[in-house]
């Protein structure tokens, strides 16, 4: 079943992707990209399992709510008729223990941030705010690991842990759930979208400027920066080979413009500059007119 929202990038894994490529980050920020791709990647796995599920669930994929103040992250939460389940996805890789209440990986005695005390949290978090909208459903969440070279060790029994073997009996069991959703499920569903916070206050960006930046095309796969152009119609990455029309790179480099500087007027001129390697603005002002809406006139024109 398609989900009943979505799962995007989030901002901060588009913002620090697109930097990484136009700039040199730090290791702590390569670090942390690397961190958030390893995670987006885990959750999508878990998606592609729920979107095979039958019966009538919602869906709910990458919530960041707020209760008191508090902000708190749900990677997905399935909704069903008595109960609502959220699940923390993690895609832990190789061998890691569990030991007095805490996560190492096996051969080292650094501790990682627990994923179950994050688990707890949102529930504790999420109890209220379905109290405040007048629902009085369990909440039955899971920690589910879906790497399959992933192992935790001395794992404790009395935890909500799904392991990767056991992924197709959860979805076994979520699919077996009697399920008739009512009018009053998708007024819950449609508010806890309607709660969802886009940005984050705990998300911190390298410092950059438009002039400190790299142009030219990023590609869409494997996010290298393209300095040539195949011919007028097409750009072809030098790095996998992927091709790409160019009226499709323009407006992904439009969307990119707009996300790295949101201040930032959208113009034929600053395209071009942005985009770097196309020879024609009249071809730029030609997909920015089939695509936006012109503001204003001459010098002071740009596209919304």
């Amino acid at each position: 079943m398609p989900p009943y929202k979505k799962r995007l990038k989030s901002q901060e894994l588009r913002t620090l992707s697109s930097l990484n490529a136009r700039m040199e980050l730090s290791a702590k920020d390569k670090q942390h990209l690397v961190y958030l791709e390893k995670g987006y990647r885990g959750e999508v796995i878990f998606d592609q399992l729920t979107s095979k599920l039958q019966n009538d669930l919602y869906i709910l994929n990458d919530l960041c709510l707020e209760h008191n103040k508090s902000f708190f992250q749900i990677d997905t939460l399935i909704i069903s008729p008595q109960t609502i389940y959220p699940y923390e996805v993690k895609n832990f890789e190789g061998d890691y223990k569990y030991e007095l209440g805490n996560f190492y990986p096996k051969l080292s005695k650094d501790e990682i941030k627990n994923p179950l005390d994050q688990l707890k949290r949102s529930k504790s978090l999420l109890r209220p705010i379905l109290k405040n909208l007048g629902f009085q459903l369990l909440i039955e969440g899971s920690l589910t690991f879906v790497n399959p070279n992933f192992t935790l060790y001395q794992a404790p029994l009395n935890e909500p842990i799904i392991h990767p073997t056991q992924l197709n009996s959860l979805m076994k069991k979520l699919n077996e759930i009697p399920s008739k959703l009512s009018n009053r499920h998708k007024m819950l569903a449609d508010q806890l979208i309607s709660m969802h916070q886009t940005d984050s206050p705990y998300t911190r960006f390298p410092p950059y400027t438009y002039n400190g930046l790299k142009k030219g095309f990023i590609c869409a796969v494997c996010h290298s920066l393209i300095s040539l152009l195949e011919d007028k119609q097409k750009i072809v990455c030098e790095t996998c080979g992927h091709e790409e029309t160019v009226d499709s790179a323009v407006l992904r480099s439009v969307e990119e413009l707009v996300l790295l500087f949101p201040e930032m007027k959208i113009t034929t001129n600053r395209v071009y500059e942005w985009c770097n390697v196309i020879e024609s603005k009249k071809q730029i002002s030609r997909i920015l007119k089939q695509n936006y809406t012109l503001i204003g006139f001459g010098q002071w024109a740009y596209y919304e």
